[in-house]
């Protein structure tokens, strides 16, 4: 018959403790699951695209305008009219300031007497010189007459031409109490009101100006992209700059480079201090849409169209042994792939070596993707082909 526990005596119940403690702990150790492996993460792939490219060189620049004019008053005067309001798109010629003008057109009235008092001097001496001189040939006057007379004609046909200048620089003074556009743009705000005296001591500044369209971009590159930049484009080099290479320009709020235009001048040296050279493009603004001062973002085509092989530039990755992607083989392990990658296209990036189209990139999830270890791949869809450049 079994003993029970208090039957046990006492110098052995703690023994048998210890052996009944190590048996349970066995038993439940035993009885333990095995662990639990969790599933491979989930990852975004895509495969590449192939797509007709032009290559092409990025820039950085600004927007000036084409003419920009100081209206400034160029004789002294009160200002009596003001004839349009600040902001105005103005045509050439159009009158836009007047300063008083009557002082001036006594003046010119005053010259204009002056010339019709020289041209009747100047005719009177010519009378005489032409009488004394019939005189002298009939001997009833002296040497000395007829030289006094083609003198006093010489000096009246002097006179009629000092005259006659006094005259043209009234009327040009004249003129000047009218300003007009001498283009047509965008008028600034008006920096001098009606009742002022303007032109005192100076050409006072009354408004500027600004031609809106055409607008120019300038921007730096480098000695090596000037160089490239003709490269490869049409029939060969473009000759000397005068073709006209394209080139497209973003602004802010822009998506891509919207605006087209050419390239019309480059500097004819490199700047020794930057070790670059100035570049400008000229843009149609016939809306004034593009004004200048403003940040932009240029884009230089630089060969031909070609076949290339893109892929989401989130999808490249750089470390100490250069370019890379991810890939996921038919295995669902993920594996690196180092690339060659050439010019951005949007949001894609040409791969030019280590890659074909029927390859799976890793897209999304690259911090749970790991080379050799399998993960779930899930296909994405490939970006919309962007509008041809």
């Amino acid at each position: 018959m079994p003993m029970s526990f208090t039957e046990v005596p006492r110098r052995m119940r703690s023994p048998l403790c210890a052996l009944l403690c190590t048996t349970l702990l066995l038993t439940v150790a035993c009885e333990k699951k095995p662990p639990f492996a969790p599933p491979p993460p989930t990852v975004t792939v895509e495969h590449p695209v192939r797509r007709t490219v032009i290559d092409h060189l990025e820039f950085s620049g600004s927007t000036r305008a084409v003419n920009t004019v100081q209206l400034r008053a160029r004789v002294e005067g009160i200002l009596e009219k003001v004839l349009f309001k600040d902001g105005d798109t103005v045509r050439k010629d159009q009158l836009l300031f007047v300063i008083q003008r009557n002082t001036y057109e006594a003046r010119v009235q005053q010259a204009e007497g002056s010339v019709l008092t020289q041209r009747a001097l100047l005719a009177h001496a010519q009378t005489e010189l032409a009488r004394y001189a019939n005189l002298l040939a009939q001997k009833a006057a002296s040497q000395t007459d007829v030289e006094n007379w083609r003198f006093q004609r010489d000096s009246a046909q002097a006179a009629l031409m000092t005259a006659e200048a006094q005259r043209d620089l009234a009327r040009l003074d004249l003129s000047y109490t009218q300003v007009t556009a001498p283009f047509n743009g965008c008028i600034d705000r008006r920096l001098v009101d009606p009742g002022n005296l303007v032109g005192a001591g100076g050409a006072t500044v009354l408004a500027e100006i600004t031609q809106m369209d055409p607008i120019y971009v300038y921007f730096s590159v480098s000695e090596a992209d000037a160089a490239a930049i003709p490269r490869g484009f049409r029939d060969g080099p473009v000759k000397g700059w005068d073709a006209q290479h394209p080139v497209y320009m973003g602004l802010a709020g822009d998506d891509g480079f919207p605006h087209q235009g050419m390239l019309d001048f480059r500097s004819t040296s490199i700047d020794p201090n930057t070790g670059t050279l100035l570049v400008r493009g000229v843009f149609a603004n016939a809306g004034g849409r593009i004004l200048p001062g403003q940040f932009a973002r240029v884009r230089v085509p630089i060969g031909m169209e070609r076949e290339a092989i893109l892929v989401p530039r989130v999808a490249v990755a750089f470390d100490q042994l250069g370019a890379y992607v991810l890939t996921v083989n038919e295995q669902n392990l993920v594996e690196r792939r180092p690339v060659t990658t050439g010019p951005v296209q949007s949001s894609l990036i040409v791969v030019e070596s280590g890659l074909d189209v029927d390859a799976r990139v890793v897209v999304l999830g690259m911090l749970k993707a790991r080379p050799g270890q399998p993960v779930k791949p899930e296909m994405g869809a490939p970006e919309a082909a962007p509008p041809s450049r």
